[in-house]
């Protein structure tokens, strides 16, 4: 079980909105603007940039980058594998979005490339997702998971060992393994799954965490807790409505005080 506590967690969000952290996206072209949003409402600057003439150049201005295969090309793995190893000799965190992995076979084999040529901060994915880059059976249609075989916490705890970094999985109830912890997030709402590129999204958050906090694992939790907490707040305004949910969502993360996190959130 998590030590990390809602009082830590809103501490790591003043943390982002006093230092203002600078998130380089490598992201897929659907949830660009999102992501964008996203950043700016939780308290970072968003910078999404693709060519591979200047993603080395650009990361090193960054305080987290964040790579997003969700519309994979062959170039923008290329443009990932550069910005990467720049930020891992610069040590600058990078958060791994492994959209649809195990939906083709393009998509699986470049986020084991990933992980296997880069230092990995942290990795944020469905079930299906990170149980496939952990070399269980699942089922994935689109970037959807369908199903999984095996349990969260097992498939997040082996991936976290094999490649020495923070796994989340995000679903009803959020986990987070370092490989010897685990930390559930209760907090989120079914609105989510409403509206595309929330997952992106959840990550986007982690990665403004990660930015500004050292200690990864605590900067998933805090991630996943604190825009857990904006999707249930949005949720209670929009009565079931996906286009206002949408709208809600950046609203209430741009208005998340301190006190709303202490108040509700739900890890343990």
């Amino acid at each position: 079980m998590s030590s990390i506590t809602p009082t830590q967690i809103a501490a790591d969000l003043t943390l982002v909105r006093s230092k203002k952290p600078l998130v380089h996206h490598i992201t897929n072209f659907v949830v660009m603007n999102e992501t964008a949003n996203m950043t700016l409402c939780t308290g970072g600057l968003p910078i999404m940039s693709h060519a591979k003439e200047e993603v080395a150049e650009m990361v090193q201005m960054a305080n987290c980058l964040l790579l997003n295969i969700g519309t994979l090309t062959p170039e923008w793995i290329e443009a990932m594998l550069l910005a990467g190893k720049q930020a891992n000799r610069s040590g600058i965190p990078i958060v791994l979005d492994p959209v649809g992995a195990g939906a083709t076979k393009l998509r699986t084999d470049s986020s084991h490339r990933l992980m296997e040529e880069l230092t990995i901060a942290i990795v944020r994915g469905n079930l299906a997702e990170i149980s496939i880059l952990a070399g269980h059976k699942a089922e994935i249609r689109g970037v959807e998971s369908i199903s999984a075989k095996s349990e969260k916490e097992i498939v997040a705890t082996e991936l976290a060992e094999k490649y020495q970094c923070i796994v989340a999985i995000t679903g009803a109830q959020d986990v987070v393994s370092n490989g010897k912890n685990i930390a559930y997030i209760d907090n989120g709402h079914p609105m989510l799954t409403t509206v595309t590129g929330t997952g992106c999204m959840a990550t986007t958050v982690i990665a403004c965490c990660a930015g500004v906090q050292k200690d990864y694992f605590r900067a998933a939790v805090s991630g996943l807790c604190i825009y857990g907490i904006a999707a249930e707040l949005a949720a209670q305004q929009t009565d079931g409505k996906p286009g206002s949910f949408h709208t809600a969502l950046y609203d209430a993360m741009k208005q998340l005080t301190d006190q709303d996190v202490i108040k509700f959130a739900k890890v343990k």
